[in-house]
């Protein structure tokens, strides 16, 4: 399988994730309190569509030859830096290389007003998506 193809199947993932998040955009913080199955879901589905964001700007690293990212965050702000996608859009977007980490190593400390932050965020998501799309228009002519 070839880099385009690889990219094409996370963004794919990346979007039924992201979809299933859309679907519990407008969720109360009493829901997430008290709803232990929901919350799991959510948290999960956060974690595979950020994981997704990172594995996509990997590849397009390592295809373009690009500095080695030294974090997660990183690998957004390089994408940024070599005009993948928009600079400003990498620096506001890359913090949620953070929260990745905390969904995966943190867990039990997830906040549930941070969750329902990001779930107000999912649009950043659907830029990444644009951007990384334009990139594969351009590059696999």
């Amino acid at each position: 399988m070839d880099e385009k193809e690889k990219i094409s199947r996370k963004m794919r993932a990346m979007k039924k994730y992201v979809d299933f998040l859309k679907s519990y955009k407008g969720v109360s913080e009493k829901d997430l309190k008290y709803e232990y199955t929901l919350k799991c879901a959510i948290e999960r589905n956060f974690q595979l569509a950020l994981e997704a964001v990172l594995e996509i700007g990997e590849i397009i690293i390592s295809v373009e030859n690009f500095e080695r990212p030294e974090d997660y965050k990183s690998i957004i702000l390089i994408l940024g830096k070599n005009k993948i996608i928009p600079a400003e859009f990498a620096k506001r977007f890359a913090p949620s290389a953070g929260f990745r980490n905390i969904l995966v190593h943190m867990y039990e400390e997830v906040d549930i007003k941070k969750l329902i932050k990001h779930l107000k965020k999912l649009n950043d998501f659907d830029l990444f998506a644009k951007y990384i799309a334009q990139y594969l228009k351009m590059k696999y002519k």
